[in-house]
């Protein structure tokens, strides 16, 4: 099982159900979790053309709350970002979803990670916590992320792919006994084994050529200058 994936849906990535399908197969994923910034279209367009083909498609979103991100799963209407973080994993849960923390520390992705803070007051909500991203850059990234879910025992621990283009697919995924719905998923997290690898570098460079290719689409230089500027800032 894969989990926390992206597609042409989400703000940096490019990858299309084409694609998608050929890496899955080929890397032998049979369950995929997609998880689109801010968004579910997507998720459920590939669930229906991916389940043709024999793939388990959970269908979930990245929702930016206003301190960090938070993965809903097995949601079946957008939660809308920028709203309060208790607030937003209630919005999940009254979907009868699952509450996923994604990369709880990353120092290159200050903005997007949930404080250990955050994830101590709203526990109680909290499914699953990763303990590997396919994306982190530094190795001791995942070993935090590990320290800080241990601190949390009743919640379940998943590797989490973050998967934006096509050579990130089938790289770090859960081996996990085959399940039908949300109870059999949550009933079979007690017994994962995973499989890590380091991030591809590369895949962060394509993702920042993407989104500058579809702000530039959509005619948003105001944003793109923003994020040149801002770069220019850092440098100095």
């Amino acid at each position: 099982m894969e989990i926390h994936t992206h597609t042409k849906y989400s703000k940096d990535s490019m990858l299309n159900k084409w694609l998608y399908l050929l890496m899955l197969k080929f890397k032998r994923i049979n369950v995929v979790g997609i998880t689109d910034h801010n968004e579910i279209i997507g998720a459920f367009e590939y669930k229906k053309f991916l389940e043709r083909f024999g793939i388990l498609v959970i269908v979930g979103e990245e929702v930016f709350t206003n301190k960090g991100e938070i993965i809903g799963l097995f949601i079946t209407k957008k939660v809308e970002p920028g709203l309060p973080v208790r607030q937003t994993m209630e919005e999940i849960k009254s979907q009868n979803g699952v509450v996923y923390i994604p990369h709880p520390y990353d120092e290159k992705r200050r903005k997007t990670v949930l404080s250990e803070q955050e994830i101590s007051n709203n526990i109680d909500l909290i499914d699953i916590i990763e303990v590997h991203n396919g994306r982190n850059v530094k190795t001791y990234f995942s070993e935090k992320q590990l320290e800080i879910a241990n601190r949390y025992p009743n919640a379940y621990q998943l590797v989490g792919s973050d998967a934006h283009t096509f050579i990130e697919l089938g790289r770090n995924y859960n081996i996990i006994e085959r399940f039908q719905n949300k109870d059999e998923f949550i009933k079979n997290l007690s017994n994962v084994t995973f499989v890590k690898n380091k991030c591809l570098l590369i895949s962060h460079q394509i993702t920042k050529c993407v989104r500058l290719f579809k702000l530039v689409g959509r005619g948003d230089f105001s944003e793109i200058y923003r994020i040149i500027n801002k770069r220019i800032k850092r440098e100095k």
